[in-house]
């Protein structure tokens, strides 16, 4: 048979084929759609996917419902979600630690990369290293000399072993040569309450963390970790500024669909998306509660990053042992 007879022959088998996703994904929404946050509730991502909620409603006339599923690092919600039918009624909504779970958990049961197509990269807030008032560190080159005059002496709090956090923490004592001690919290609110009551030196967790105690005035920021000032720390210097070049870390909000989620429903989802956090109001809430720096990256944006997210990190992991809880 000729390879044009072969081609006529094949031609109506794959319009039968293509004919049934098109139509699904025309039809695409018909009922509730499902937000999975592999987070309890209360907590940064789950707040940002409940922002969002409301105006997807309104932008795709379908119920949106946030679904928290905790559990492994944030690998039980995720592996839900790679694991579901791509027919666009399951999304994903996850934080920075998602780039950090090839490394830390080797054996995870799904692709990271595979299992999951990028849909929008929301944005970030950096990670900010906070301290009491009446503690003596100003800049991080303080801390790094107190570090080195006292190994295993100076601590700092975090949200967990193998967070991000932790890892800036880790990636700090490797370039510096330094021994700072780790106390890693299950949860932000633990870690912010004992650097409050003084029962820590310091934590490190994400601008939107802290900033309610730096603005109490029960905490103050020696350095952010952002590519740049963010607005609301405008007076706190970057790691970069403070002479540690490369020294960057940012908490950031990704959206993911199962594999195979048809082309033309990501695209709807991502531009709903984009309309719902560019409301006024919402980019105020984001903004203001989350010291978010939107970035609003189609999936062109969210793969590279999420790619040099996963080369960085395990890097860290891998070269330095680090192991989850």
């Amino acid at each position: 048979m000729t390879l044009s007879r072969r081609a006529a022959l094949s031609a109506p088998m794959l319009a039968l084929g293509v004919a049934p996703s098109l139509a699904r994904a025309q039809s695409w929404p018909s009922g509730p759609i499902r937000i999975v946050v592999p987070f309890a509730a209360g907590g940064s991502t789950d707040a940002v996917a409940r922002i969002a909620s409301p105006g997807l409603t309104q932008r795709l006339g379908v119920p949106v419902v946030v679904e928290n599923r905790s559990g492994a690092a944030g690998s039980l919600g995720t592996g839900a979600v790679a694991g579901a039918r791509p027919d666009g009624n399951t999304w994903l909504l996850t934080f920075d630690s998602h780039a950090t779970l090839p490394a830390l958990l080797p054996n995870l049961p799904f692709n990271l990369t595979g299992d999951l197509d990028p849909v929008l990269l929301i944005g970030g807030a950096p990670y900010v290293i906070a301290v009491r008032p009446d503690k003596p560190y100003r800049s991080l080159a303080d801390i790094v000399a107190a570090a080195k005059a006292r190994p295993d002496a100076v601590n700092y709090g975090s949200t967990g072993n193998g967070t991000l956090g932790h890892l800036t923490m880790v990636m700090l004592a490797a370039r510096t040569g330094i021994r700072i001690a780790h106390l890693p919290y299950r949860g932000g609110g633990l870690a912010v309450n004992d650097t409050v009551a003084g029962h820590v030196e310091m934590m490190i967790g994400s601008a939107a963390l802290v900033a309610p105690q730096i603005a109490a005035g029960n905490l103050r920021p020696v350095v952010q970790f952002g590519p740049e000032r963010l607005p609301g720390l405008s007076e706190v210097p970057t790691a970069v500024e403070s002479g540690f070049p490369g020294l960057e870390a940012e908490a950031w909000w990704g959206v993911f669909a199962p594999h195979g989620t048809p082309a033309a429903m990501q695209q709807r989802m991502t531009t709903a998306l984009q309309e719902s956090f560019r409301d006024e109001r919402v980019n105020r809430t984001m903004t203001e509660s989350q010291q978010a720096r939107l970035v609003l990256g189609g999936p062109e944006v969210l793969r590279p990053f999420l790619d040099r997210q996963i080369a960085l990190w395990s890097q860290v992991v891998r070269e330095n042992q680090v192991q989850a809880d």
